[in-house]
């Protein structure tokens, strides 16, 4: 997760080098879960509840939290958020993260017993973030989404801003690095040819290659608003949506102060 990687080198942690690229990305929008017969009916019901995410750090959740507070105007400063499973009891996984906050934030386990989805349900917290949709959503009634038309949200925010959420990127051990130089650079033009070749696959009309039955117009859709370079990698294409994310980081209390994008990702491409 893009989040890790940038919370770790910002402590001085070099055990890695990040190559710009980013085989993940993922609008948010669509991953905010409410009850339909509890107090949320729009972001700014948010403020002051408890809400569920599966880790703080968790980069999905650093994203929901920033457009709600930012697109939305949701004052988030005083939400208690419990971290927990959104399909199973217990815990997500505590992950990689470096484990100090650089602000005062509420944070509580979930229930030892309960996923945070039946928690939502029971309507012991008032929302969920995440990376994932509850496992009864579009089974259960009462399971949500906070925006309906969470798409069009999605596609609009986009075309305002031109952020694309990144969720991952790919890095290298620094003393494989040290040795062979040369390999973030070809590890970089492979990662660009995979793309490329992925890219090819998808536009083939003979046959559709995933389980979407319009895909041919989702294409369309994609050359519509991102012209040539829908899935672009390197620090430049991805400038806004880097910075915005690191901003997003240091006003959660993720991190203490904001690096520069530049310092973070080996010059490559």
């Amino acid at each position: 997760g893009i989040s890790t990687t940038i919370a770790h080198a910002v402590t001085g942690d070099d055990s890695f080098v990040h190559l710009p690229v980013f085989p993940s990305k993922m609008f948010r929008h669509s991953y905010i879960f409410i009850n339909r017969n509890g107090p949320i009916k729009g972001p700014k019901d948010l403020a002051g509840r408890r809400i569920g995410c599966p880790t703080y750090g968790q980069v999905a959740a650093i994203w929901c939290r920033g457009h709600l507070m930012h697109e939305y105007g949701a004052d988030l400063s005083g939400v208690t958020w419990v971290q927990g499973s959104i399909d199973h009891a217990g815990s997500h996984g505590s992950g990689l993260r470096p484990a100090k906050l650089h602000k005062p934030i509420k944070i509580e386990k979930a229930p030892p017993d309960k996923s945070l989805q039946q928690l939502l349900i029971d309507g012991a917290i008032d929302a969920i973030v995440g990376a994932s949709r509850p496992s009864l959503f579009g089974k259960h009634p009462d399971l949500v989404r906070l925006f309906a038309d969470a798409r069009s949200e999605e596609r609009e925010f986009y075309k305002r801003t031109g952020i694309h959420p990144i969720m991952h990127d790919v890095v290298i051990r620094r003393a494989v690095y040290d040795r062979h130089p040369w390999i973030a650079e070809s590890l970089y033009e492979a990662c660009e040819e995979a793309k490329a070749r992925a890219d090819k696959r998808l536009r083939y009309g003979g046959a559709q290659r995933v389980m979407l039955p319009w895909l041919a117009a989702d294409m369309e859709e994609i050359d519509a608003l991102w012209g040539d370079k829908p899935w672009a990698y390197g620090v430049e294409p991805n400038r806004k949506t880097l910075e915005t994310l690191i901003q997003y980081m240091e006003e959660q209390g993720e991190i203490a102060a904001r690096p520069k994008v530049d310092d973070l990702f080996v010059k490559v491409g």
